[in-house]
């Protein structure tokens, strides 16, 4: 088991709080549309820093914990490509300013650290508590997998979003974006702006994010530091990661189908882990295993994708429903 003093918590919380608060400060204190270079320096330098922490992680506490930081952080990567997608459509759906996208992204990106955070310690104190609940964990993400793959040409419908309507129908909200405040008036009264009605939509989904990434994570390594840290470093790049990759986000068209089969992967592992628990004789996936996995699916899925896409260039790609109807009912398909 790892230990974890309380003074590599405070310092590691302290580190990724720094890097949160430098984001959110640049992007609040001078809106703009952020062009390829600034996104894509921003991105190499969050990368650099996620595999910097992971490498000195791994040489204080072993290979063994630096192979789960590596494979939880590849994990929660791929995944948060999945909401880059919802973010765009979000951003397409509210007819967001460019110039005020990217503070859009930072409160996003806040609002979901602070929900993985909880989640991580109700996971991690559930899991301590209850062994079956890796047998709960595994079948919540097959099912997530199959529904995820089923509805895998679908987006979600963000004007369906239940926090949006009952905003919109108890609150008075203002025609314009007012400078990009939350608040404003509106004949008299006071009112919010879309970008509140925006963050609402963000913050919703990043809830339902949270719900199927700590589980999947889990499926790497019990670890509750582990898990906070590969799901904070890989959420601190997604601002500049979103302008960076958005105008190739149409490309991925098997991203979906990518994710449903690595969801599913670290579903049977739980499930396995569980078992193993009850029977040595169960197998149990090994943490290099898991890594090779993931890394063969995510490179198959983004070369095809490549491939389909010069084949079909009317094809474009999707976020993935969970509750979606068949989407070849609205005759959309890649």
């Amino acid at each position: 088991m790892l230990e974890v003093t309380a003074l590599r918590w405070a310092l590691t919380i302290a580190l990724i709080l720094g890097l949160l608060a430098l984001d959110l400060g640049l992007a609040a204190a001078r809106p703009h549309v952020v062009k390829f270079r600034e996104a894509v320096i921003s991105s190499i330098l969050y990368i650099a820093v996620a595999i910097g922490f992971g490498l000195v992680f791994a040489a204080q506490v072993g290979w063994d914990f630096g192979a789960e930081y590596f494979a939880g952080y590849i994990v929660e990567k791929s995944l948060s490509i999945d909401n880059l997608f919802v973010f765009t459509i979000i951003m397409t759906t509210f007819a967001v300013p460019d110039r005020y996208q990217q503070k859009v992204l930072i409160f996003g990106i806040a609002l979901a650290l602070i929900m993985r955070a909880i989640f991580i310690a109700l996971g991690a104190a559930l899991l301590s508590l209850f062994s079956f609940m890796f047998l709960i964990f595994g079948l919540v993400l097959i099912v997530t997998a199959v529904q995820l793959y089923r509805h895998r040409n679908a987006d979600p419908d963000v004007q369906d979003n239940v926090l949006v309507r009952v905003a919109r129908r108890g609150l008075t909200v203002t025609e314009d974006y007012d400078g990009g405040r939350l608040f404003s008036r509106s004949a008299g009264r006071r009112a919010v702006t879309p970008l509140f009605i925006v963050l609402l939509a963000i913050g919703s989904t990043d809830l339902l994010f949270a719900l199927d990434s700590i589980p999947a994570i889990f499926g790497i390594t019990d670890e509750p530091y582990i898990v906070f840290t590969a799901n904070a470093f890989a959420l601190l790049g997604l601002r500049a990661l979103f302008f960076l990759v958005k105008g190739l986000l149409d490309r991925l068209v098997y991203l979906s189908t990518g994710l449903s089969l690595i969801l599913a992967f670290i579903g049977v592992k739980l499930v396995l882990h569980w078992g193993h628990g009850i029977d040595d004789r169960v197998p149990e996936v090994s943490t290099n295993a898991s890594l090779i996995v993931i890394g063969v699916v995510l490179t198959v899925t983004t070369i095809a994708s490549l491939i389909k896409v010069r084949q079909d260039p009317t094809a474009r790609a999707h976020a993935g429903s969970l509750t979606a109807e068949d989407p070849h009912d609205s005759g959309r398909s890649r």
